[in-house]
């Protein structure tokens, strides 16, 4: 009696109650697949694979912005006492496959459930949905809240339009959110500053440089992984400098709050020679791998607007990129 007693609290020490999936563009405390995240009994499971390496010859810094991403995050996690189970691309043993990681991992924890976010492309939304069959555990897929405009919102807004207008979705975002409202009327009394976004770089104008970040040891480490798998790849990780936590993401949008958004708008169309990025803010790799908050950044833009630091047509041509075209383009997507 006493064997069996100890043989099912091993068990039950061995079983998880839920297995949460984050994938590499969800690194983001607020991911959907987290809450309600119990450290005592669930486990995180974060997979960096070949497979999503290679399906398209990605730039090798892209690559190593969402692996490094991915390792910065499941420390931060560990830190926090979650359970995190990490499978890296180095890993002998790794199948290079989103399901054949979920299936090893099922194997490891006999969770009850697994729970999962919304993915940002078709064909892993495809692999997921036969997840529950292969696993023979309960999957859930919830809808990735990180995005201003969820699916079944758009799906609404789109239905039975003979044209889809961003200009319009963006208006009603706009009154959704009350981002650059007044009342029920928009900031400056226009919804589009576009017009005046067209200025030519005077000559003399530098841009500020915006902010580089030194790779640490953890991103060094990808750096080098990534090199040695992806050497063929168009690009190199050479001069790596972007945002792989979410405190350097906040860094980076406040620098381009203080030091660029005050002339984006004039200059939001203009190309020069020698300055490849203007006054451009340089934060879709921190939004896209969750790192940023689409609305964090678009209240800092809005507060700068209200306090005297930046113009209206900066700052509705900046909210207008993420509130505008970055949900629409969204859900015309998965429409």
């Amino acid at each position: 009696r006493r064997q069996g007693r100890d043989d099912r609290r091993a068990a039950r020490r061995m079983t998880v109650g839920t297995l949460r999936v984050v994938l590499g563009d969800q690194c983001s405390r607020a991911l959907a697949s987290l809450h309600g995240l119990d450290p005592a009994r669930d486990v995180v499971l974060m997979m960096e694979v070949q497979a999503e390496c290679t399906h398209v010859p990605h730039h090798p810094q892209k690559i190593v912005l969402v692996l490094s991403a991915m390792r910065h995050f499941a420390r931060a996690l560990a830190a926090r006492g979650v359970r995190v189970d990490y499978i890296r691309l180095d890993d002998p043993a790794n199948t290079q496959s989103f399901r054949g990681e979920l299936l090893r991992a099922v194997g490891r924890h006999r969770p009850a459930r697994i729970v999962a976010t919304h993915p940002g492309e078709w064909r892993v939304l495809q692999d997921m949905q036969g997840w529950q069959d292969a696993a023979g555990v309960p999957v859930e897929i919830h809808e990735d809240e990180r995005f201003l405009c969820p699916l079944p919102r758009f799906r609404a807004w789109a239905d039975g339009r003979r044209q889809y207008r961003m200009e319009f979705f963006y208006r009603e975002m706009r009154r959704q959110t009350g981002l650059l409202m007044e009342g029920d009327e928009p900031a400056g009394g226009r919804w589009n500053f576009d017009a005046e976004n067209r200025a030519a770089l005077p000559a003399g104008l530098v841009p500020p440089a915006p902010l580089r970040f030194e790779p640490d040891a953890i991103t060094r480490e990808v750096m080098t992984l990534v090199t040695d798998r992806f050497g063929a790849h168009f690009g190199d990780a050479a001069g790596f400098a972007w945002p792989v936590t979410a405190k350097d993401a906040r860094a980076a949008l406040a620098a381009f709050i203080r030091d660029r958004l005050p002339l984006f708008g004039d200059y939001q169309d203009a190309m020069a020679a020698g300055q490849p990025t203007m006054f451009h803010a340089l934060v879709s790799t921190s939004l896209n791998v969750g790192l940023l908050d689409p609305m964090e950044a678009c209240r800092a833009a809005e507060d700068a607007w209200r306090e005297g630091r930046a113009p209206i047509n900066a700052v509705e041509g900046f909210i207008r990129q993420i509130l505008g075209w970055r949900e629409y383009e969204r859900g015309i997507y998965w429409d």
